[in-house]
């Protein structure tokens, strides 16, 4: 950031133990899939002296992306820590992945981080989704810098991506969106590209040259000054529209030459309070480098220019049961306050949990609260419990460092805590408090599972109980309607890791089968019927006999039973076995097995024997009666219609109102949600959007998201009900 060269790093662990969140970083990477964020970590690992070689550690494994699964997928699927010491400081480098089916651990990585580096590829360009993450990172005013990645690539070029990311990101004020340094190319190839061999400080003038594998400074030359003169300029003046000094300004533009200690101190500032967002370049090292181009550059920036913990304000707290609790402070001796950011199994140390201290600290061995509330609908129950806490550890790879204490600001992996959830509290058992939970997405995308056989049957249970324990972002369903287990995920991706997950840590085979969604049965037209049951074998016999009508009643009016017998013919003690029997049928439904709603059912006759009527037999006789009637009837099928919100940018509204409407949805209204998004909504049967997570992904670029709510049945069109019915007989 101050565009030295840094001193070695190395006592940031001192700094720590010692308790001063000063002495702490903590910084989520951010970018589309394949934009270079895993690299990058690995390049600044490299740098900073944490690893010999890059994407190395002792044993040989990767530092970051060395779980199996991303191994076989070749991409990132979860959230890694990766702490490295520079200065003195302990940055947490929180790599995510940039795939948009795991969203959910990218928003436990903004979570945990105070800061956000934006990681673009100069070959590839801005990804919408990434434009939508930036804008959520303005709303809660996080500290933001971005990274130009593959400038090897022979399409790439800085100065074009620069601008792209201050049109991108800049929104009404694109001069906050600035370089700090300038590449230096070498001599072009065969192909006509210019590598690039290090970068034009645009503060200090001075040139960082890369091209020996390893960092040197020196004098710019004659012919690189003038490279540097307009951009410097620009630079300068951004600077110092952010200054507080009023008089800044004025007296650059009276030719005063501004100190650069000056520059770079409003520069700090401007930074760390999230309203100027420098640009840097970097690339990994070569085979034998020790550092990465613009590795340095940025270890400086996120040391200098990204705020400490004690600097970012805290999540509010209330106790359990709801009363509100003053505001935390990032303050080591405070109240323990600390919140489960990720959760992890391992086979050999069981669960692992990463946690965000914010207040207090946090020790081995001690007994804490832990409290969670707020996702029962997605299969969390809310829970209040006491833990002891197990060993407490820094992830480095597969490997885990022991730690002795995490003080407010640091991030540490705490095991055993067997009841600790992702998104749960940890607070002192004496004083329980509650965060308040961070901004998820809802699982859209519905997968209908089933045990592979009768030995995976068993475990199922407690396999997708440690699951969604572990993933926030999936929901789990017993349906009651349709029978079905259904796990709810983000997209197809989602899917494959959550059953890979279930397979490979908890030894649970699972069959996908198709989704049934909850279909009604209903009376198209009034109708009668009689139920007789008559049954003589000896001994006491079986004697019912009930004559009912039948009439359809609004949508959502349920089934209404009236009792018009007169003179005796159905004894009274049997008429509430008739309305069983009635009821019982109807929720077998009468036609395809669907459940029977919106209908009266009248009792108006029957017969009755002093010895052999039962309850039983009128419950037959009432079923018998009410399917007698549908036989005769004209029995429609209801489907369930959802409210559909779906929020687009505005170039995407047309072909998502038309694809709405190929659905079978009814568009009801459109309204803005910001600066150039729109919110289409619709009403859409579900029977339509089984899918739509992932059609609406590729139809918006990525841009897209929708929410749906249950809304109603409506009568199904004939053409869909005979086929469905169709589809039932031959399951059957």
């Amino acid at each position: 950031m101050s565009e030295k060269t840094s001193t070695h790093p190395g006592a940031a662990g001192r700094a720590v133990t010692a308790g001063r969140p000063t002495a702490l970083r903590n910084v989520v990477l951010v970018g589309h899939s394949g934009s270079g964020k895993t690299t990058l970590v690995e390049a600044l690992a490299l740098a900073s002296g944490a690893v010999n070689r890059a994407g190395r550690v002792e044993d040989g494994g990767c530092l970051s992306d060395y779980d199996e699964i991303e191994h076989r997928q070749q991409r990132s699927v979860q959230l890694s820590l990766v702490p490295v010491d520079w200065g003195g400081i302990k940055i947490n480098i929180l790599d995510t992945p940039g795939y948009a089916d795991f969203v959910g651990e990218l928003r436990a990585g903004l979570r945990a981080a105070d800061a956000a580096l934006f990681v673009v590829s100069a070959a590839d360009g801005v990804a919408g989704a990434t434009r939508m993450v930036w804008d959520e990172c303005a709303a809660v005013g996080m500290p933001r810098a971005l990274v130009v990645t593959h400038l090897e690539a022979s399409r790439a070029d800085f100065d074009e991506m620069t601008e792209l990311c201050r049109a991108t990101f800049g929104g009404e004020d694109p001069d906050a969106v600035v370089p700090l340094y300038l590449p230096l190319y070498g001599t072009p190839g065969a192909d006509g590209h210019a590598p690039v061999r290090g970068l034009i400080g645009l503060l200090s003038q001075r040139v960082f040259d890369y091209s020996s594998g390893e960092r040197t400074e020196r004098e710019p030359t004659a012919e690189e000054l003038p490279l540097i003169e307009e951009a410097r300029g620009r630079l300068i003046e951004a600077i110092i529209a952010e200054s507080e000094d009023e008089s800044l300004m004025d007296r650059y533009l009276g030719g005063e030459d501004i100190d650069i200690k000056t520059l770079v101190g409003d520069l700090e500032t401007a930074v760390a309070r999230g309203t100027f967002h420098p640009v840097l370049a970097a690339a990994p090292a070569v085979e034998g480098s020790k550092q990465g181009l613009g590795t340095v550059e940025l270890l400086e920036l996120i040391t200098g220019g990204f705020p400490t913990p004690a600097e970012r304000e805290a999540p509010a707290v209330t106790t359990p049961d709801g009363r509100s609790r003053p505001a935390l402070a990032c303050d080591p001796d405070g109240p323990l306050v600390a919140e489960v950011v990720k959760t992890s199994s391992d086979p050999y140390v069981g669960r692992i949990s990463l946690v965000r201290v914010f207040s207090g600290t946090l020790r081995p061995d001690e007994t804490v609260h832990v409290s969670g509330h707020g996702l029962a609908d997605r299969g969390h129950e809310d829970h209040d419990v006491d833990e002891r806490v197990g060993a407490l550890s820094a992830p480095f790879g597969k490997q885990q460092r022991p730690l002795p204490q995490a003080i407010a600001g640091d991030l540490a992996c705490v095991a055993k805590l067997t009841r600790a959830e992702t998104g749960d509290t940890l607070s002192a058992k004496d004083d329980p408090l509650l965060m308040e939970p961070w901004s998820m997405p809802d699982p859209l995308l519905p997968v209908a599972i089933q045990a592979h056989s009768k030995a995976d049957e068993d475990k199922l249970s407690q396999g997708l109980a440690r699951l969604v324990a572990e993933d926030p972002t999936m929901r789990l369903e017993h349906n009651q309607d349709t029978h079905q287990v259904v796990l709810w995920c983000l997209g197809e991706a989602h899917v494959d890791v959550a059953l890979e997950r279930l397979r490979t840590r908890y030894g649970v085979q699972v069959d996908t089968v198709p989704h049934k969604v909850p279909l009604r049965e209903t009376f198209g037209e009034p109708a009668a019927g009689r139920g007789r049951h008559v049954k003589q074998s000896g001994g006491h016999g079986q004697f019912a006999i009930c004559e009912i009508e039948v009439e359809p009643l609004p949508g959502g009016s349920g089934i209404e039973f009236v009792d018009k017998v007169v003179g005796g013919a159905v004894p009274r003690q049997f008429i509430p076995s008739v309305e069983k029997g009635v009821r019982a049928q109807a929720g077998r439904g009468v036609a395809a097995g669907h459940p029977l709603v919106d209908i009266r059912v009248t009792l108006l006759d029957g017969k009755a024997h002093s010895v052999d009527s039962s309850d039983a037999a009128f419950q037959t006789a009432g079923a018998l009666a009410l399917r007698e009637a549908a036989a005769d009837a004209r029995i429609d099928l209801l489907e369930p219609f959802c409210e559909v919100g779906v929020m687009v940018p505005d170039e995407y509204v047309g072909p998502v109102m038309s694809d709405l409407s190929g659905r079978r949805g009814r568009v009801v209204g459109t309204e803005q949600s910001g600066a150039g998004r729109t919110v289409v909504r619709a009403e859409v049967p579900e029977i339509e959007i089984g899918r739509y997570a992932v059609d609406l992904r590729s139809l918006s670029h990525g841009t897209g998201r929708f929410s749906r709510v249950y809304l109603r049945h409506e009568p199904m069109p004939p053409q869909i009900a005979a086929k469905v019915r169709q589809e039932a007989e031959n399951g059957a």
